[in-house]
């Protein structure tokens, strides 16, 4: 007999999930029905690319992470490979004080693996750098099970290691506060170098990364092309514009009840979207709902396009992220045009600006003339702008940036714990649960549809 699954949300992760089910049920010779329902217009989430006079721009994330094989194993069965191109590799800044300072060499994360590069950098005062330096003769941290990432660095590193430089580095994945942010969901490996050597820099001595390789891949006609071809290779029911209202559970199976009174029955649920929107569709599962979790973090992105001789950078490198204690509104910028030099025409330069922060995000309900000004005002002292851009790109990401807390990953297992003995067959999936970056995503849409296809071959 036929199963139905009903996926949830169209972005990166719901479109994954619908790929893999269709893929896994044909090689398994099931007979699977799926349908994904979309509140916007269009699929993708927050993955979007905008081509305008020969410039490929993106208007959400701009690549993924290489490491994380899931991202390049979906572009492969998607038939993108020959379109993979990695950043070209330079200089990263931090900015503080108005100056760029490069990022010590051979630090993870800001944590050093050689003493000079940090003894020599500008971005701690002698204060900051004696501090960080207690870190080879502080005990261990008292035994814990989570904590915040902040307080965690701070701890062990001192303040201004963690507002120069660590937050910093940390701010454009989770654009949170890091004296919020777990340890124990984000960055886990510190915990086991800190237990294991009583001290980070004892740690991580002796284990300098390797020559700075790129990191980062993207498609050469942009992350767009990967929404396209996944909405393409479907052999589903797509519906775009139309919202789950409310969700019923009789007779072992699903009703979805949409906001254009259509009722879709599915023995399945994939539900790929924000953790609040799960919350109120499955409502007994009070476990769901966080009363200390801080909201999704709102972001907007500032494209500007420029012919490159106009557009003068004070230092050569491919961008630069903000102290957490200097007094401006962009939290990061990229040299698009030097990091991945295939989205713009030959003598053509593209700057993008990152702005809105927790607890200050309110300025992206700016006009996106007052969001232009502001970051060729808070460029005005690394770079130097000989014209205004040709034109530009704005988007507004409205609490968009989920926030991991302390005690996300206990709060992870209850979830994984009880929602299968209240809701069977549902299963939730996104950046509000075990990662944020692209690959992550990916691989929680993939491992849905797998636990989906088991559930049906074993009949459970």
């Amino acid at each position: 007999m036929a199963k139905h699954v009903a996926v949830i949300g169209g972005g990166i992760t719901g479109l994954t999930a619908a790929f893999y089910l269709q893929k896994l049920a044909a090689s398994s010779h099931l007979d699977l029905h799926v349908t994904v329902i979309e509140t916007k217009d269009q699929f993708g989430g927050k993955v979007e690319t905008v081509h305008r006079d020969g410039f490929t721009i993106e208007r959400g994330p701009d690549s993924f992470l290489k490491r994380k094989k899931e991202a390049l194993e979906l572009v492969e069965a998607l038939g993108l490979g020959d379109q993979v191109v990695s950043n070209h590799t330079g200089k990263s800044y931090i900015l503080k004080s108005g100056e760029l300072h490069p990022i010590p060499e051979g630090s993870v994360m800001g944590v050093p693996t050689q003493l000079k590069p940090m003894l020599d950098s500008g971005l701690l005062s002698e204060d900051g750098k004696a501090r960080a330096l207690n870190d080879l003769i502080l005990p261990q941290l008292p035994e814990y099970e989570d904590m915040s990432v902040g307080d965690f660095f701070s701890a062990r590193l001192g303040e201004e290691m963690v507002d120069h430089i660590i937050s910093p580095l940390l701010s454009g994945i989770y654009a949170g506060n890091i004296y919020k942010l777990s340890l124990a969901a984000t960055q886990p490996q510190f915990i086991n170098v800190e237990r294991d050597a009583g001290s980070l820099i004892l740690g991580f001595n002796g284990k300098q990364p390797k020559k700075k390789t790129s990191q980062f891949a993207t498609l050469t006609s942009g992350l767009g092309t990967l929404i396209e071809r996944l909405v393409d290779s479907l052999d589903a029911r797509l519906l775009r514009g139309v919202t789950v209202s409310r969700i019923k559970r009789e007779n072992h199976k699903y009703e979805l009840i949409l906001n254009n009174n259509e009722k879709i029955t599915a023995d399945m649920v994939v539900s790929a979207v924000p953790n609040d929107i799960s919350a109120n569709l499955f409502s007994d599962a009070a476990y769901l709902k966080r009363e200390n979790a801080d909201p999704n973090t709102s972001v907007a992105t500032v494209a500007m396009a420029f012919d490159k001789d106009d557009v003068t950078l004070e230092k050569e490198g491919t961008g630069f992220v903000v102290s957490r204690k200097e007094p401006i509104a962009i939290t990061a910028s990229t040299w698009t045009h030097l990091k991945w030099p295939h989205t713009v025409p030959e003598g053509k330069a593209l700057v993008r600006c990152y702005v809105g922060k927790a607890g200050d995000d309110a300025i992206i309900e700016q006009s996106d003339e007052e969001l232009i000004a502001t970051s060729l005002q808070n460029l005005s002292g690394v770079v130097d702008f000989k014209k205004d851009p040709h034109f530009s790109v704005v988007t507004r990401w409205r609490e968009a940036m989920p926030q991991y807390p302390v005690g996300h990953k206990l709060w992870l297992a209850e979830i994984q714990d009880k929602l299968p003995h209240d809701y069977p067959g549902v299963y939730l999936a996104g950046a509000s649960y075990d990662g944020v970056g692209l690959p992550d995503c990916i691989r929680q849409g993939k491992g849905a549809a797998q636990k989906i296809i088991e559930r049906i071959k074993t009949g459970t």
